[in-house]
């Protein structure tokens, strides 16, 4: 037996022993919490026996559990957005009591309806941190691009979560790039979730109930990532009636189904988006077909599906069946070339949810994950296809145990086969004098084991720590031993001191030619010559709660990361047998601090967040080994989001963003190469430090309104928008435009020139549900 496992083991055993004694004399209350409206669990609610500090929240079947002495109570039940109701229940023995909180704005009978507790209580009391949470309703507020509202995007305006930049997909986080994150949509992995180059994800905001983004003190039962674990689940579906839901936009429609399939007892959802950009560039070719001056406009388009569907199959027994498909597509078609690029994911996910006892439950999951993209050439004489892919197959279990009201245990496993095909190269010629196949495939098979416990030391401090043991599987066996741990002290009631430490080991890594303006990414497997990659986080942070209103947060982090791994200058990364020699490897670092202050009550509510950091990387054979930013290195960062409710009808929003510009290598001179005297010459750029320069500041403004109508039947409201309010034109990139004598033709200079990509862009969207 490995040292690693025997650790494993005997932590799991010290969990035990820490609560073998766990009281008798105890009574459980247990329930779920659903809307008064739909019938969908509310993920997240509170529950906690008023005059105590006793509380819990519901997990993610809206199911809770509290246990403490038997006694009679005045039990609170509260959501953010829905009336609270409070009981008064003789708890003697342990009761399951169902609930259903109706929203604010409707109203609820033969129950109390008291002041809503304050959420922010939460942020106070639990161990967690690092943490960002959003709802589809919270994300529906702000002003989007092309009126699309995009919940990554939103994400991107919380501190210590940055964008690449317009055009850049993906999220960085606390200074790691875009493959160091793991993305999860109902437990299922999802590689690429970006559309459309980065300007919208791949979580259509009708089907997505809530988003739950870790940027550090991960829980013990995430892995495989080293610098955020973003957990989006979707909604269940209305299981009372039918609804029909969607929204007209400018560039995009969607439509939502949902309802139940035995009343009370089942239910689906059934979303679809498309863009439809696509339609009106073909007419515009076909209309210049006949011009010889006219160049065609290249087709793109992207469209996703979303199902669920929720079976309850007894009183506790629980199967949710999830799945996605999502394509974007990209084509350029005249008489002499053809060019074809399409990439997409494909996840499906089953999970039975099984309660042992109000204290003790588990669920299982199988999920499969699969990411592919193509690009087709296809001319007179020659064509050529470049394939690449990633499919999972993933079991896992997940147990919940609750002996008392001083712990919450969770253990658990996960095992998952990968399957990879890179850079498959196949190219032809018509007259057959031209056959080349190239590429490879691989298979790698990646585990997790894991314990946690937070634990409710006193009333003043809780502690959350875990282990975690991974490992992968490929033609040498790895395996890394993650410890995790978080403490939360409160001085006073409305002040708390917050601290963790996380290890993490990432087994897959995203091999991706930075040159390319189309996503042409390969995800490659650890191996005898690419160790997995690891990091350390330490983050230390001070939460505020001022007049139960407003909350003020900072916190400070440093991480540390090895094995980092880049693709030498040059390298070719298609058809390459011996890709791995591309690769070379280093460490990174990134440290920070983050302020966060949030008003989430009252008639104007929103954030202000700021983050001041640096990110950099060293590799032994770049840059000369001397340590350079990443191109993702932001110094300063600053978001302010605004949401103003003038009447139940009408509300605005305004979005503003700065953010210090991205590293960039530019060339600081060039010399002319003549091989023989008269002869075309080759100017080369000279270069000299990576990511020496820097892009000008980001910064831009964006404005609101969200206008309810009153339609016969459901509801309906006009979304107005306007993105880039004062036409700031932001940077996507720099070249250099060649200066020469017009009578000589000689060189005489070059002059920088910079691409922006958007305008100030106003928008519509009429959205509907009834």
């Amino acid at each position: 037996m490995s040292l690693a496992l025997r650790l494993l083991l005997s932590f799991t055993l010290l969990l035990c022993l820490s609560f073998s004694a766990a009281a008798q004399d105890k009574a459980t209350l247990s329930g779920i919490l659903r809307d008064a409206k739909t019938g969908e669990p509310l993920i997240g609610a509170n529950v906690g026996l008023l005059g105590t500090t006793a509380g819990v929240t519901t997990n993610t079947n809206g199911f809770y559990s509290l246990t403490t002495a038997p006694g009679t109570y005045r039990v609170q039940f509260s959501y953010l957005g829905y009336q609270t109701q409070v009981q008064e229940i003789a708890l003697n023995n342990d009761q399951r009591l169902n609930l259903e909180l109706a929203l604010l704005n409707t109203e609820l009978k033969e129950v109390v309806v008291e002041g809503e507790r304050n959420t922010f209580q939460d942020r106070l009391t639990t161990p967690q941190m690092s943490m960002e949470t959003l709802s589809s309703r919270e994300a529906k507020l702000l002003p989007a691009l092309f009126g699309e509202v995009d919940i990554i995007k939103t994400l991107q305006l919380k501190p210590g979560i940055q964008s690449g930049g317009e055009g850049t997909s993906g999220l960085f986080v606390r200074g790691g790039s875009n493959d160091q994150n793991l993305v999860l949509l109902e437990d299922a992995l999802v590689y690429n979730p970006s559309h459309l180059f980065g300007f919208f994800s791949v979580f259509n905001p009708d089907a997505v109930r809530n988003v739950e983004l870790y940027k550090g003190g991960f829980p013990a039962q995430f892995g495989g990532r080293l610098s955020s674990v973003l957990d989006v689940k979707m909604r269940d579906g209305n299981r009372k009636e039918y609804d029909v839901s969607g929204g007209l936009g400018l560039i995009a429609s969607r439509l939502t189904v949902e309802g139940p399939i035995q009343k009370e007892k089942s239910s689906f959802l059934v979303s679809g988006r498309r863009t439809y950009v696509d339609v009106f560039t073909r007419m515009i070719n076909k209309a210049k077909e006949d011009d010889p001056d006219w160049s065609p406009i290249p087709d793109y388009y992207f469209y996703d599906f979303n199902a669920k569907a929720t079976f309850e199959l007894g009183p506790n027994d629980r199967l949710f069946v999830n799945g996605y498909y999502g394509r974007d597509f990209f084509t350029f078609n005249d008489e002499n070339f053809n060019f074809n690029f399409n990439w997409g994911n494909r996840v499906a996910s089953a999970r039975w949810a099984h309660q042992f006892s109000p204290r003790f439950f588990v669920n299982t999951t199988f999920s499969t994950s699969n990411y592919e993209y193509e690009i087709a050439n296809q001319l007179d004489i020659f064509s050529f296809n470049l394939t690449s892919s990633i499919t999972d197959y993933t079991l896992k279990t997940d147990f919940e145990y609750l002996p008392n009201e001083r712990h919450h245990v969770r253990f658990g496993g996960s095992a998952t086969e990968h399957q990879f095909t890179v850079g498959r190269l196949q190219a032809s010629s018509q007259d057959g004098s031209v056959n080349v196949q190239a590429g490879n495939d691989y298979q790698g098979q990646e585990f997790g084991v894991y314990a946690s416990d937070d634990w409710s030391f006193s009333p003043l401090l809780t502690v959350s720590y875990g282990l975690r043991l991974s490992g992968f599987r490929n033609d040498k066996t790895f395996v890394g031993l993650e410890p995790r741990l978080s403490a939360n002290y409160r001085f006073t009631e409305t002040l708390s001191l917050k601290a963790n430490y996380t290890r993490m080991y990432q087994y897959v890594h995203l091999v991706s030619n930075s040159g390319a303006s189309l996503p042409t990414d390969i995800w490659y497997p650890s191996s005898p010559g690419v160790k997995p990659q690891r990091s350390n986080q330490l983050a230390i942070g001070l939460t505020k709660l001022y007049k139960d209103t407003y909350l003020f947060s900072t916190e400070a982090y440093y991480k540390d990361m090895q094995r980092q791994l880049d693709l030498r200058d040059g390298a070719q990364i298609f058809g390459n047998a011996e890709l791995e020699k591309e690769f070379v490897f280093g460490t990174g670092e990134s440290y920070g601090q983050e302020f966060y202050v949030e008003k989430k009550e009252g008639k104007t509510t929103g954030w202000i967040g700021y983050t001041l950091s640096w990110t950099n990387r060293t590799f032994p054979d770049i840059n000369n080994g001397k340590t350079f930013p990443t191109r993702f290195d932001r110094r300063h960062d600053l978001s302010v989001v605004a949401i103003h409710e003038f009447s139940e009808r009408m509300s605005a929003t305004a979005t503003f963003v700065y953010g210090t510009g991205n590293a960039y290598s530019l060339p600081v001179q060039r010399f002319i190469f003549q091989d023989v005297n008269g002869e075309d010459y080759t100017v080369i750029p000279v270069y000299t430090e990576r990511n020496s320069f820097r892009l000008a500041a980001y910064h831009r403004l964006d404005l609101g309104l969200v206008y309810k109508l009153k339609p016969k039947r459901g509801t309906s409201d006009l979304t107005f928008s306007v993105y880039n309010v004062y036409n700031r034109r932001n940077p996507y990139f720099v070249y250099f435009e060649t200066l020469k004598d017009e009578e000589t033709e000689q060189i005489t200079g070059f002059v920088a020139k910079q691409v922006s990509l958007f305008p100030v862009i106003p928008s519509i969207t009429y959205n509907f549900k009834f």
